[in-house]
């Protein structure tokens, strides 16, 4: 087996610039889960609240993250069609 040398990885400036922010933004919500649970001990009405808009939005951010990964290894996916003519098109017997 013929072995090849490693391929050679370039770091761009636009690949810095969005590291930086995606680590923002991954700090900003950590403090934002720590406050909450810190604050949680404080306000039982508050915690509710934080836990219920916590659900939605981390599942918002699940649909967004998801499309966000399909963007970017180029997958769009396609609606199936539930009907047979859209299955064959309009064939004739």
């Amino acid at each position: 087996m013929l072995r090849r040398k490693p391929t050679r990885l370039e770091l761009k400036i636009d690949d810095t610039e969005e590291f930086e922010s995606v680590k923002k933004e991954l700090e900003a919500r950590k403090c934002k889960r720590e406050e909450a649970e810190s604050g949680g001990g404080v306000g039982g009405a508050s915690v509710s609240v934080d836990i219920g808009g916590g659900a939605s939005a981390s599942s918002s951010t699940a649909a967004s993250r998801a499309e966000l990964i399909n963007e970017r290894i180029g997958y769009k996916p396609h609606p199936k069609p539930a009907t047979l003519p859209t299955l064959f098109g309009s064939l004739q017997f």
